[in-house]
């Protein structure tokens, strides 16, 4: 494993991190060898929310770790905030940034994972009413009691980073994204700039170079997904060529091909972590594998062009 810091704040993380929004579907001794394997494979950070089927995750994780017996000081925790679920439905209703929300829901995560302090928290999805003064209360609040450690944002642009670190002294040092060979819009704008065809449109605002400029870490979620949650590429039949290139690279570096895919993401000089989210032991170890696999230039190239991509 390999390790890097997250944007500027000096905290030193695994380049890959495992997120843990399915773990409270498993019964205990499966959530605690989800943890142990993940760890074993050098994995030292773990990402939840509070809107994770109603903290359920965050306190299947907080009691893995304390059955492990892991040292609080060994790991990072990382939790998000800012999505309110109606309690009755578990449906998203708005997104709420105020200070009284922000401050209970981190209070209640604690709780949940057992432990007195996270070591980031990120702004969970942009909230278009979020009043800057009350935001900067809460940040100003949270990091002086000892809870955070640090912040960041999740699914966020560069104008709405730009916004919301213009309100709160504390940096934000990361913005989690969806990226991966299924969904390289970040890249494919980059590549087919001052061109009309569909790959040049910017749907993010130049997140990418942005985040390069700022040294704001990125953060990948759904790293196999296609699309928005439209089903992995591994494996499956409509990628043809992809798994057909990812299966000869995974051949050529003794791996996995899940672990050529992350291996895809970590090549990016962005200094991208990546967010495991599979709870099967088994694919945890081959997956975290890809932090030790260096791509050439010509084989990340090789692999976007694979993935149904082209170069103008």
């Amino acid at each position: 494993m390999r390790y890097m810091n997250l944007g500027r704040s000096g905290f030193r993380a695994s380049r890959v991190a495992l997120g843990v929004m399915r773990i409270d579907q498993k019964s205990r001794e499966e959530a605690r060898t989800i943890v142990e394997t993940a760890m074993n494979a050098g994995v030292d950070f773990f990402d939840t929310a509070d809107c994770y089927h109603a903290g359920a995750s965050s306190r299947a994780l907080g009691q893995a770790l304390k059955d492990l017996s892991v040292d609080r000081d060994s790991v990072g925790i990382q939790t998000k905030f800012g999505i309110f679920r109606n309690p009755d439905s578990d449906q998203i209703t708005r997104y709420d940034f105020s200070k009284d929300h922000l401050l209970k829901a981190l209070d209640e995560e604690l709780v949940n994972l057992q432990t007195d302090h996270v070591d980031f928290v990120l702004l969970h999805r942009p909230d278009t009413l979020v009043d800057l003064d009350d935001l900067a209360e809460a940040f100003n609040e949270l990091q002086t009691s000892g809870k955070v450690r640090h912040f960041g944002v999740s699914n966020v642009n560069p104008m709405q980073v730009e916004l919301l670190q213009s309100a709160v002294s504390q940096r934000l040092e990361v913005n989690q994204l969806q990226f991966g060979l299924g969904h390289t819009g970040m890249v494919d704008q980059e590549i087919h700039v001052n061109m009309g065809d569909d790959p040049s449109l910017d749907h993010d605002g130049g997140l990418l170079a942005y985040s390069r400029l700022k040294s704001m870490t990125i953060q990948a979620w759904s790293p196999f997904q296609t699309g928005y949650f439209d089903g992995v590429f591994l494996d499956n039949p409509r990628y043809p060529e992809l798994n057909a290139e990812l299966d000869k690279l995974a051949k050529q570096h003794g791996v996995a091909k899940s672990a050529i895919a992350v291996a895809w993401i970590l090549r990016h000089p962005a200094g991208i972590q990546v967010l495991l989210g599979s709870m099967n032991p088994g694919r945890i170890t081959q997956m975290a594998a890809g932090a030790d696999v260096d791509l050439t230039a010509q084989e990340w190239y090789d692999l976007y062009l694979s993935a149904g991509h082209d170069l103008p």
